[in-house]
Parts: C-alpha cells; structure tokens; sequence
C-alpha cells in the first residue's frame, strides 16, 4: 500500500457488497472465499442478516490485499439491508445464476447499486451446472439494460462457479483492480467514522454493534457515538469475535457496551474523550428539535379497521426492519389476502428474549401476536402466557412467519356477510297452508332452487319476510333441486302467507 508519512493517507482495502436474487449463490461464494461453511449453517439454506467478513488474497505481484466482504440477505423483505450494504460499500458484485437467469431480486438489487452509484462487476454464477445458459443469461442482463463488457457495455463480468471454485481468482483480482481505479484512500490518523450494519442484544453482555470503519482508526479506551448513543470500545472484536485493541478503514468490527440501541445505517463517530462524546450527543439533539415532524392529518388514519396487535422480538435489528415490511405489505398491498376491515399493529418490538416485561401488558384472550424471530422467551415470559392463555409463535425463517400472518388476517379479521341469489322463481299458486307450512306452485326463472334451501319473499319489488324449503316435487316426484324453466310444487315455512304473484329467491350467505 502507498502511504504519505506526512497525514498518514492510505490505500485503504475495498469494502464489497455481494447482491442478486435469493439462491443465486451469494453466500455459498463467499464460503469459497472463506473457506469455510457458513451456508449450512444458514436457517433454510438462506441469508437472513447482513454480515461482514475479512478475506485475504494475493494479487498478480504476489502482494497480499485485504478484501471486506458484505453478504446480504436475498429475501425482497430485506431491502433495505441491501440498500445499506451498497451504500456502505466501495464495489458491489450482482450474482446471477447462469441456470435461473435475471430474476426479480436481480433486478431490484441492480436498481440499488445504480442509485447509490456503486461500481460493479457482474458475477455470473453456477456455470457448472448441466442447465446453465450463459449466454441467455448475458441476454436477459442486457434486456435489463445491465450491459456487460463485449456486449455492448462497460460493466465487468466473471463466470464462476462459487460450488467448485472456478474463477474466484479472477474475480478477486477483477475487485481489487477496480479498487485502484476507483482510488480508494483514507486516514488512519483520524477518529474512525463509518456505519452501523447490525445490531443485537447479548443477555449477558448487553447491547453490541457491528460497525464498519470506513475512515480513521479505533483503539482501546475511545467512545463511539451512534447519533444519541455511546459505547466505550472497553470490549472490541473482529469478524471472528476474537477480542481486539485496535482497527482502522474497511475493519468490520463488534462494539459491545452500548446505553441503547443504535440505529442500524446510522453513522458512527469515535471520539478519544467521553466529554466530546457528550458533547457530540448534546449537538445532535439539538439539531434534531430543528427537524419539523410530519403530522398524520385525520384522512391517512385507519380508524374504521379493526387493530390486531404485535408483539415483535428478534435477533438483530434488520430482521425487525425486514417483519415491518412484510407486516406492511399485508396490511396494504392490494392483492394481498387481507380486507380493507383490518390491520395488523405492532405495538411493542425490540431486540432480544421476549421477556416478561413485554408479556404484561397483554390481557386474557385477546387477539395480540406474539412473535419471537431467531429468539427464545425467557421463563417469567411463559409463566405469564400460560396463565393468560396466550400464544407465543416462534419463527427462525420469514417467508414461513408472512405464510403464518396472513392466515391469522383471514382468520381474526372482522368477516362482512354477503348474500348471494343462487336461484329465483314465480309462485303461480298457493294450495293450503296449516299454521307455518303452505304449499305452493310455481317456475323457477333463474338459477336453481334446491330442497332446504333458505329463501326470502319479495312482493311488489318489496321483501315480506323469509322461509324454508322442506319439500320439492317436480311432475308429483320428490326431489332435491329444480333447475331454470322447470315447474314445481314445494311446502314451506313460513310465517308469511304466500300469494300467487310472489317472487321467491333462494340464497346463501357468504363470509368475506
């Protein structure tokens, strides 16, 4: 690495971020990188939080070069992660299975890197296998106006097989060239500044962040401040929760200690006193009683809906970021398989156990969720839920957690009752009637009219009252159904008294 003596300015090693569809690849190409088997370890064989790890590679002059690689999750729920990540990074790689092609999440991802102006290199993946088409692949990019080099564009592309390793190299080597045309530079001598990426609860240690440095140096003894919250770098860790005393530009590293959680994507200050760190606080706050804050005029609210309310727990802090949306999109995506009488609420969430505290406020039978994503619940928590017979679902994969919400929408949702005519007839004649029964005769003009059936009756366009059928007869034979131009006789009950020249509609009532 060059290096100035003077202000200590450096190459510093590229921070990358690696997008595409879900099951392209992404995280079984950094396990080759890394050499290690993070994959399997995946809940459902997929990537549910953004992580960062440290790879070392040597270049064409034998050098060895760093390389900080970002995994984010697939998922479209977690978008904005991925937004995060390319803002984050200094490179972005698109995967893109050469046997599935450009899929939705490919096309989102890309939008990403675009508006956050990212360089990136195409990584078109699992080239080993018997369906792979890479240059139907190369097509699809390029009708997505993802155009690659010698194809009529200038965006970078390497064939790799992230399963058995062929062209990684290329692709690493393809990272760092564009990270010396890019002129990425920075000062250790600074204060480290950078990004919070995630955020977690430790119920022995408290609350930890994981940051990336993306300027300047950390030690031992300094304070980070995440906008209104601060934590000593007392305890430092690596990527590999190894314990540190210091790190510079491009590091992805653990903080644990902090008074309360930060914002995820929020930028992160050092300073070498706590006072500036107070003092820093202090701004802030400041700063932010400037910001006018939007007010909900009457028109946006939902007071008509029914409110079932959440309670939401999980790991880290983008997976609850990811639950809001897919929360959201239930509520008011238009085909989703709600109503418009409902919507879901979360009116308590956090990181961690849930715990007892999050359990009182909920009263016997009511209609709260308690969700636990990648968490467990602490015992007072199920002390509590038993004796209130309460629920607690536990889920450690979202798409089965949305499956699980919509279903409990369809089912606690208030259901609005429709009738629906499934057959109308003329009565051309009453017969004789004893108490609540008559027996009459008549056509049917529409639909079909079936034994038991419900009926209401309509004289002069105005309904009189109700009955039932409990017998039908066609051609003095019993029945179960007469169907549209039939003649018929039927008995029944009711409390009105029918007169020829009355309508009958035969219907059933239907929930939605």
């Amino acid at each position: 690495m060059l290096e100035n003596k003077n202000n200590k300015i450096t190459a510093y090693p590229p921070v990358v971020v690696v997008m595409g569809h879900i099951d392209h690849g992404k995280s079984t190409l950094l396990d080759y990188i890394r050499k290690t088997s993070i994959t399997e370890n995946e809940t459902g064989g997929i990537t549910q939080r953004i992580s960062a790890y440290e790879v070392i590679h040597q270049d064409e002059k034998k050098q060895t070069r760093k390389i900080t690689f970002l995994d984010t999750p697939g998922h479209e729920a977690f978008s904005k992660m991925r937004e995060r990540g390319a803002k984050i990074a200094d490179i972005a790689i698109l995967v893109v299975s050469a046997s599935e092609g450009v899929k939705m999440q490919t096309i989102e991802a890309w939008k990403t890197i675009v508006e956050s102006k990212t360089p990136c290199i195409v990584a078109i993946n699992k080239i080993d296998k018997e369906d792979a088409n890479i240059e139907k692949t190369k097509k699809e990019l390029a009708e997505n106006e993802i155009y690659l080099e010698n194809q009529g564009g200038t965006i970078p592309f390497v064939e790799i097989s992230a399963k058995v390793g062929t062209g990684i190299n290329d692709l690493l080597s393809l990272i760092l060239i564009l990270a010396e045309v890019e002129n990425l530079t920075g000062n250790s001598a600074l204060p480290a500044t950078g990004f919070v990426i995630e955020v977690n609860l430790d119920s022995r240690r408290g609350i930890m962040a994981t940051l990336i440095i993306k300027n300047g140096s950390i030690k031992k003894g300094m304070t980070v401040v995440v906008e209104d919250t601060m934590c000593s770098t007392r305890i430092m860790e690596n990527f590999l929760g190894k314990t540190i005393d210091e790190a510079t530009f491009s590091s992805p590293i653990r903080v644990v200690g902090f008074d309360k959680m930060p914002r995820v994507g929020a930028q992160f200050k050092t300073f070498q006193k706590k006072s500036e760190a107070g003092k820093y606080i202090e701004n802030w706050k400041t700063e932010q009683k400037k910001i006018p804050t939007q007010k909900i005029s009457p028109s946006n609210t939902d007071e008509s809906k029914k409110i079932i309310p959440i309670i939401l727990k999980a790991d880290v802090s983008g997976s609850i970021e990811a639950i809001e949306k897919e929360i959201a999109k239930i509520n008011y995506e238009p085909n989703a398989i709600v109503g418009k009488n409902a919507k879901f609420k979360i009116v308590v969430k956090g990181v961690g156990p849930i715990s007892e505290s999050d359990m009182k406020g909920i009263s016997c039978g009511a209609d709260a969720l308690v969700i636990g994503f990648n968490v467990k619940a602490d015992s007072s928590a199920l002390e509590i839920a038993e004796k209130r017979d309460i629920t607690i679902t536990f889920f450690d994969i979202i798409y089965k957690m949305t499956q699980w919400l919509e279903t409990q929408m369809e089912e606690k949702r208030p259901k609005v009752e429709t009738i629906e005519v499934t057959g109308q007839a003329k009565i051309i004649r009453a017969f004789s009637r004893t108490k609540e029964r008559q027996i009459v005769g008549g056509k049917v003009n529409k639909g079909k009219i079936n034994l038991n059936s419900t009926i209401r009756i309509i004289r002069r366009e105005f309904e009189i009252g109700s009955g039932k059928i409990v017998n039908l007869e066609k051609n003095k034979t019993k029945v179960s159904a007469v169907e549209e131009g039939t003649e018929f006789g039927m008995m029944l009950e009711s409390k009105i008294e029918i007169a020829g020249g009355d309508i009958i509609e035969s219907f059933i009532v239907i929930q939605k």
